[in-house]
Formats: C-alpha cells, structure tokens, sequence
C-alpha cells in the first residue's frame, strides 16, 4: 500500500428499497456531512453544505445536472461538482461522491479517518 495513502472503507448509507424520486438523507461520517437525494431516478451523493458560505443544501433548487444554493444561488454541476455560477466571489468546488452498491445498500467509500 502507497505510505501516503489513507487507508479506505466502505460506509453503508441508505437501504435500496427506502430510495425513491424525492428521497433527502442527511448523514455525518467523521467530519464530512453528507446529502443522499434521489431525483429522476438519478441518485446524487454530495456534501451537505454549500462550499461558499456552508449554507445547508437540503433545500436547494435542483435542475437537471445542477444544484442551486437558495441561499447565494450559486450554480454547481452534480456531475463533477464544478462551478457553474456565482453571484458574488468565487468560491471552490463542490465535493461530489461516487455511490458505490453493496448488497441491498448503497454506501459511500471514505478514508477511514486513521493514520
């Protein structure tokens, strides 16, 4: 194993049979708060908090590929997480996370937070 790199993990999030269009999980791994939403069928796993002001975006607008602060409106892909549009400074990235399906969950892999 690479010495610089952390060691990851497998975190169960959400039963499959509970997700359906319109489902909003909020979850705390460590540090990191967590949003699990499905929408169209599509299933998205982001950071809970808006990365220009931490604003919680468990109420934001969602369109397409896109989520919408409500509060600063700022505009991020779902798809990588880039910076679509910012009404005042810019800000970093939102971080997006890869699903990964486990038996009858879905789940998230994570550094373990050791080391």
């Amino acid at each position: 194993m690479d010495p610089g790199r952390k060691p990851m993990r497998f975190y169960p999030l959400e039963k499959l049979i509970n997700l359906h269009d319109g489902y909003t999980g909020h979850f705390r791994i460590d540090h990191r708060q967590l949003l699990l939403f499905q929408r169209e069928g599509e299933r998205h796993l982001i950071e809970a908090t808006c990365p220009h002001r931490a604003h919680p975006l468990d109420q934001a607008s969602l369109e397409r590929d896109t989520i919408q602060c409500p509060l600063h409106h700022y505009r991020f892909s779902l798809r990588d997480g880039g910076l679509i549009q910012a009404s005042e400074e810019p800000c970093r990235n939102l971080k997006v996370y890869e699903l990964l399906y486990e038996g009858n969950e879905v789940g998230v892999m994570l550094d373990d937070g050791t080391g």
